[in-house]
């Protein structure tokens, strides 16, 4: 298990103690990040206490750092991920490590999350974690990974040799943990996830993901339109050659990172009378209805607002168009 702390003296014992001694043979590895509080004398005063957990002290490098860290100098091949403010949940160890024994074809394997945050004045995190839970198939993780990502970055485990075959988390204007999914994903390796809670997943205002530029939406959408750009080239007929569902201003830019990687958006749709018909960016807006048949096009519906996506997917599916085929949601 590696964690990865800076500053976290209020939870990092919480964190630790909910691995161990209930993790079995588990070795525990905090690389202390550069702390500026307590943390590092908590943690020495621990690890005196605790035989199974280990420390690296750090100057402070930023988490993808600490995290290569961590990994280089885990003894396990077998790598599991948490973070200093979360909890794993009883069990969680020894079931995802029985998972990847029994499955070898399986490269990484996660499992249900339990938000402990306030699911009102945190809504967006509480129902990011809605939907990662509604995402479990094999099928379903590798059809709507370019959605958004599928495993919250705390709640997995993998092998080590990904890493040596295609490598760890890179440093740069991006969401490591996503990145990294999508390029193991990219490269053929599949992922899982066991239908148990394995994490009690907080709400800090000090998450990364709430406060670092790396986790901003733009940033999303960059990786995603890099790898699935890989994956149409590879697996669509009509590349380069793509149809975007929703033609509004945001929606155009984010799919406009596509063009950067070869695509050619041929046709936006949209429900709207007023842009119907009409010309944006030179690309001409059709209804649904005016839409190519499935075998002569390859959809992207690009509409995130709730409830959007899954009204879009119905009229494709519907009307002939199946998921992985003729079309791959991308919000």
């Amino acid at each position: 298990m590696v964690i990865p702390a800076r500053n976290a003296e209020a939870t990092i014992l919480r964190a630790i103690d909910s691995v161990g001694p209930g993790g079995g043979d588990c070795e525990v590895l905090v690389v202390n990040d550069g702390s500026t509080d307590y943390s590092a004398a908590l943690l020495d005063d621990a690890a005196l206490r605790r035989p199974w957990l280990r420390v690296l002290h750090t100057p402070h490098r930023g988490i993808v750092a600490a995290l290569n860290m961590g990994i280089a100098h885990a003894r396990a091949e077998l790598i599991a991920r948490l973070d200093a403010d979360d909890e794993a949940l009883p069990g969680r160890i020894d079931l995802q490590r029985t998972f990847l024994h029994d499955n070898p074809e399986i490269g990484l394997v996660g499992g249900l999350v339990e938000f402990a945050g306030d699911a009102h004045s945190a809504r967006g995190y509480a129902l990011h974690v809605e939907w990662t839970n509604s995402v479990r198939s094999e099928e379903e993780i590798f059809l709507l990974r370019f959605v958004e990502s599928p495993f919250p970055h705390p709640s997995v485990m993998f092998r080590r040799c990904l890493i040596e075959r295609h490598g760890g988390y890179v440093e740069g204007d991006l969401p490591e943990d996503y990145e990294l999914w999508l390029r193991w994903m990219d490269a053929g390796v599949r992922m899982a996830k066991i239908d148990v809670p394995v994490l009690r997943w907080h709400d800090s205002a000090g998450r990364l993901s709430r406060s670092d530029a790396r986790y901003r939406v733009e940033a999303f959408y960059a990786v995603k339109a890099r790898y699935a750009a890989s994956w149409l080239r590879r697996h669509s007929a009509h590349w380069p050659q793509v149809i975007v569902w929703g033609a509004g201003r945001i929606t155009r830019q984010r799919a406009a990172m596509l063009r950067q990687h070869g695509a050619r958006i041929e046709a936006w749709v949209d429900i709207d009378p007023k842009r119907i018909g009409a010309r944006i960016d030179g690309v001409p807006v059709l209804s649904p209805e005016q839409l190519p048949a499935p075998s002569r096009c390859f959809v992207l519906p690009f509409v995130g607002s709730r409830g959007a996506r899954e009204r879009i997917v119905d009229w494709l599916e519907r009307h002939g168009y199946h998921c992985g085929e003729s079309y791959l949601p991308m919000a």
